[in-house]
């Protein structure tokens, strides 16, 4: 029996003796019915609660306070476990989902029946990706594919899960500086004009709000801003004759600003027009801009149709194709992205579904395309580093190629949506990264975002020398061991390899030095040079015969006792206050640096350790003798073999950033990656945002001096 779901109450006063047979008869038949009914599963109220009430309207704000009232009284049941984790999800609650979704797949619930729908593993791989727990949330993908019987290899996934994150960042993103508290997204620019989507509109106490979001209904927003970015005046409606009491949301206009469609939520004379289910699609609507300047009456497209959505426009650069998401029948499950044809005429062919290449069973959502022709577009339905990532789709002449993840910083752990670019290289998307809302970002591409061969050159040299190793064999694989090169190089100790951005271990021996492979991240960067640094095998010298023969000792003189010069300066390094101090720990001496911080997932010297390495450089330089090693040191999120990838990123650069900003010869400096295989606090699985920073480190040993 569940504690909290049936209780018993005694009264205070003596059964009398004459009653009691029959008390206990009636006793014994209640625990009888009740246990049948937990057997069977049935539910003891058939009456729908009011936390049931809100969550089939949508409102699931409220639904969760309500359920968690619910559960209180009367403890988990599957159904409200479910209804309670979804609340939860849609309104990105989502540790709040986790903990009732964890109770739902693990059977903590009172029913008999064990067994829960499938879609909540699917959630749960998306909530745990939102947490940033990578490995387990595919766990959860894993399960879910088995129950659907699709072939899936889960350490394939996590290994492109992690690649999205170690990949070179191809943009830089910044909020835009008209965000308010409401949400905004789907920011078009046009010349000094600005168009958006938001929920700002200031309500009043009659006002309706949207159920879901307890906020007012989207409207179509404009904005201009000056020559630094910043808002002229305040955002006002694109349009009182588009923007009405119901949605109006993600729109395109054709490039001569004559023809805006946009998404609205299904309606006639004003009012919302349901299915026979009392659903509320959401349908594209047309209008033109008139000679007066003021937009036309909205006309709703006759591909639209009552018992399904059709939403999120986008035209192609001849403006004979519009692309568009929809939930409509024959699809492949969720949202797929469409299109149809402009005639000549202006009417519309059928809507083409572009497969299962781009469309999943999931959402596939807010298409866009660029001026080349690529294709655009947001799913949670391909692998992703959570919630709706972006994607991109080459145009080639024979179609789509297979979708791109942008990776970070323009994709995050949660919803990353409704991209447009301005330019060549500029545009906006938003995401809800930083809050419950959406948020629009402003970005720019500094990288090239599809696959490309470059050139790259590799090198073997001396560690001491950084001369080249005449003669060394060597061997080039990529990170699945398939073998890219392998031969024996001659005087010049380098070869020049054409191959796509990755991982790449080489591995070097030659006669007289100590073999060693290492790992590289090949760059989007044509003829990058990356040298693997042997060092020589060091043999003990032999000692003379006489050395070792035995003899009687003369009485000599000793010679006056002098220390070391290696001694003079382990004392000064020990002495020396200013700048970094040298600290000894187990017999090593190490400088002791304030904390090297890195960002989660991040390798880049944040600016607030770029003062500390300044620092740091300066003593170094103050004694050229000193040789280090500095190693890197991970927290436990994430793979260990990613994990040791990206320590051995951190570690190497902060060589690159003491060598090229600090003038710190780099043959003094080696770089070691620890990955997560040494922390200062072992919190296990458990370990908080501080517990984490502190793990997240790096260590300067002294090697030689």
């Amino acid at each position: 029996m569940i504690k909290g779901f049936i209780t018993y109450k005694r009264d205070n006063h003596v059964i009398p003796s004459d009653s009691l047979k029959q008390k206990n008869k009636q006793m014994k038949s209640k625990k009888i019915l009740i246990l049948l009914l937990l057997i069977s599963g049935f539910s003891f109220s058939q009456k729908k609660t009011r936390a049931d009430r809100f969550f089939e309207k949508g409102d699931f704000i409220n639904a969760a306070i309500q359920y968690e009232e619910e559960l209180n009284k009367e403890g988990y049941s599957k159904e409200v476990l479910g209804n309670i984790s979804t609340s939860y999800y849609n309104t990105f609650q989502f540790k709040k989902a986790y903990r009732y979704l964890k109770n739902l797949v693990t059977g903590r619930f009172y029913n008999a029946d064990k067994n829960y729908d499938n879609k909540y593993n699917f959630m749960m791989y998306q909530v745990l990706s939102a947490m940033g727990k990578y490995e387990k949330a595919v766990t959860f993908l894993t399960l879910y594919k088995k129950n659907k019987e699709e072939k899936f290899n889960k350490n394939d996934a996590i290994e492109i899960i992690e690649n999205f994150k170690l990949k070179e960042d191809d943009y830089t993103v910044e909020p835009v500086t008209f965000n308010s508290d409401a949400s905004e997204f789907g920011a078009v620019k046009i010349d000094s004009l600005i168009y958006f989507t938001s929920d700002r509109k200031p309500s009043s106490i009659g006002d309706r709000k949207f159920l879901w979001t307890h906020r007012s209904f989207l409207d179509i927003y404009k904005i201009k801003l000056d020559e630094n970015k910043q808002p002229i005046e305040e955002a006002v409606g694109i349009s009182d004759v588009i923007n009405t009491k119901l949605h109006e949301g993600n729109f395109t206009f054709s490039r001569d600003m004559k023809t805006l469609y946009f998404s609205k939520s299904n309606s006639e004379k004003g009012k919302k027009k349901f299915d026979s289910l009392n659903n509320n699609a959401v349908h594209l609507y047309k209008a033109e801009l008139q000679e007066d300047g003021e937009w036309s009456a909205p006309k709703k497209l006759l591909f639209n149709d009552v018992s399904y959505s059709i939403e999120h426009p986008a035209l192609n650069q001849e403006e004979n194709r519009l692309y568009f998401s929809s939930n409509m029948p024959g699809g492949f499950g969720g949202f797929d992205i469409y299109y149809v044809e402009i005639n000549p005429g202006g009417d519309y062919g059928p809507p083409i579904n572009l497969g299962s290449k781009i469309n999943t069973a999931h959402r596939d959502q807010f298409p866009f395309i660029d001026r080349k022709g690529n294709l655009f577009f947001s799913s949670d339905g391909h692998l992703g580093l959570g919630m709706l990532d972006i994607f991109v789709c080459e145009k080639k002449k024979d179609g789509f190629v297979q979708p791109v993840n942008l990776g970070a910083p323009l994709n995050s752990s949660y919803d990353d949506f409704s991209i447009t670019y301005y330019n060549e290289t500029e545009g906006f998307f938003a995401s809800n990264r930083k809050k419950t809302g959406d948020d629009i970002y402003e970005f720019v591409q500094t990288g090239e975002i599809f696959l490309r061969e470059y050139i790259a050159q590799f090198e073997v040299r001396d560690f001491a020398t950084e001369e080249y190793i005449p003669n060394a064999d060597v061997k080039l694989e990529d990170d699945r061991g398939n073998k890219i090169y392998e031969n024996q190089l001659d005087s010049v100790a380098t070869f020049f390899r054409k191959i796509l951005p990755g991982k790449y271990d080489l591995s070097a021996s030659s006669e007289g030095y100590e073999p060693r492979q290492k790992t590289f991240s090949i760059k989007e960067k044509n003829e990058e040079i990356y040298v693997i640094y042997l060092d020589k095998i060091r043999k003990e010298p032999k000692k003379k015969e006489e050395e070792i023969a035995v003899s009687i000792p003369k009485k000599e003189i000793p010679p006056k006792k002098t220390a070391p010069k290696g001694g003079d300066i382990r004392e000064k390094l020990l002495k020396d206050k200013t700048g970094p101090p040298v600290v000894e720990r187990n017999g090593k001496l190490y400088f002791d640096l304030p904390p090297i911080y890195f960002d989660y997932n991040k390798w880049n010297i944040r600016q607030d350790s770029k003062k500390v390495l300044d620092d740091f450089a300066k003593k170094l330089d103050k004694y050229k003798s000193v040789y280090i090693k500095i190693i890197s040191h991970t927290d436990n999120r994430g793979s260990d073999s990613y994990n040791q990838v990206l320590s051995e990123k951190r570690a190497e650069s902060t060589r690159n950033y003491l060598a090229l900003e600090g003038y710190v010869n780099a043959r003094r400096m080696k770089f070691l990656g620890m990955g997560e295989s040494q922390p200062l606090i072992d919190c296990g699985g458990d370990c908080s945002e501080e517990e984490h920073q502190v793990n997240r480190r790096s260590e300067f040993e002294i090697v030689k001096y």
